[in-house]
């Protein structure tokens, strides 16, 4: 023990044999939870070379702004390379993280250290300004590229969850097709990628929409699940669209409660694919997916166009839409509440996590009003934040729960 971090013995802390025996995160059980220390080595090396003042963590669910506490930021161990962070996290903990180094003392405004709740605006300006600077562990080889552009790295806890498909993926599987779409109705051309699983290519096969489909086909590609979750007889074989959003501006616009988007979707996109790929046209084989933004347009698209798509699936959904701040109820409960938007035989599936407060309270607010109504709905909470690495674990796990009825009917 030095300095109040465990280091191994016999090995000067910062020196390169140490360096070697960090393998990313450690942890140790403390009672029915863990103590988990993270370091970052200094490429610059100590603090008489190096001209890093702070090294911003942020870990979502924990320090990000979603749940809305205060930034913090790495010690850096005396005379040395190296910089630590201690936490406590729970055994069922799975979250990304990420470090945001930086050669500046005011990232952040001093009041948001003093204030028992940090102010949401402040918080997510600093964290705006930090996130694009900010870099995956390099000792964590889990790591990817995140929805906001950086890189980020895996931490799982022991008694995380179990994450279907994801634990133990196919060894090979079926090439997906990246096509172009052009869109007459929205002005604009993106990628779409087709993926199928199984042997069966009749036009009875179940279609899953997935929304970000860049994200699930390049930074967190899905194929090795699917394929695995398939062949163990717990998906049917289907067809999976993979939709782009081509960039942040056009999901801002495109996704949050938008008609056209999804009146180009049925009427010039789907055809497409169908003419590649066969699919069924019914309701209840039909399953459209997303996170966040991606939720909500997820059922937006189910309430609206029952016929068409039947089986919803929303993974932190933004709930709060247009009203950030939260103060306000979302535009989809509202509607519901005042009977504009009336569900009819829906399969939904409601997935938010503890650890982002907002989001939580809004998803929980809409399940409350979806239950007055004659929907079948599974709500799952999950121990995290608004984190794609919970949501993949959700989103095959949710299509399990959206096509049981086909499965076990095969």
């Amino acid at each position: 023990m030095k300095d109040g971090v465990n280091v191994p013995e016999k090995l000067k802390a910062g020196s390169d044999a140490w360096w070697a025996t960090i393998k990313g995160p450690q942890y140790e059980q403390v009672g029915d939870r863990y103590q988990v220390t993270f370091w970052w080595r200094d490429p610059a090396g100590t603090a008489q070379t190096s001209p890093i003042r702070r090294v911003w963590i942020y870990i979502t669910g924990v320090t990000d702004h979603h749940h809305n506490s205060a930034p913090q930021t790495l010690e850096r161990l005396p005379h040395t390379d190296a910089w630590f962070w201690k936490t406590s996290l729970p055994a069922t903990w799975r979250g990304s993280y990420c470090f945001a180094p930086s050669e500046r003392d005011d990232d952040f405004p001093a009041a948001i250290f003093d204030l028992g709740m940090p102010d949401r605006t402040r918080l997510r300006e600093g964290w705006r300004k930090l996130l694009p600077l900010a870099v995956a562990d390099p000792l964590n080889p889990q790591s990817w590229k995140g929805g906001r552009g950086h890189a980020v790295s895996a931490l799982e806890m022991p008694n995380a969850p179990e994450q279907p498909g994801w634990s133990a993926p196919a060894a090979s599987w079926n090439a997906p097709q990246c096509i172009e779409w052009r869109s007459t109705l929205l002005n604009n051309r993106r990628r779409a990628w087709i993926f199928t699983t199984g042997g069966n290519a009749g036009s009875d096969r179940p279609l899953a929409v997935l929304l970000d489909g860049q994200f699930w086909a390049e930074s967190m590609p899905v194929w090795p699940a699917l394929t695995a979750l398939t062949e163990a007889g717990k998906l049917p074989p289907a067809v999976y669209l993979l939709i782009d959003v081509i960039d942040n501006a056009h999901r801002g616009a495109e996704l949050p409660c938008n008609p056209t988007f999804w009146q180009a979707v049925q009427q010039e996109l789907l055809p497409q694919v169908q003419a590649m790929a066969p699919f069924s046209d019914r309701a209840d084989r039909t399953v459209v997916a997303g996170q966040s933004f991606g939720g909500l347009s997820s059922l937006y698209a189910g309430l609206y166009w029952p016929e068409r798509f039947g089986c919803v699936l929303s993974q932190s959904g933004s709930y709060w839409w247009p009203h950030r701040g939260g103060h306000e109820e979302g535009v989809i409960l509202q509607r519901l509440k005042s009977g504009e938007i009336k569900p009819k035989g829906l399969r939904i599936v409601l997935e938010a996590g503890v650890r982002e407060p907002l989001i939580f309270r809004a998803n929980q607010a809409l399940l409350s009003q979806l239950q007055q109504t004659q929907q079948s709905i599974f709500w799952r909470q999950v121990d995290g934040g608004h984190d794609a690495l919970c949501w993949r674990g959700g989103l095959t796990a949710g299509l399990m729960t959206l096509w049981e009825p086909l499965v076990h009917a095969d």
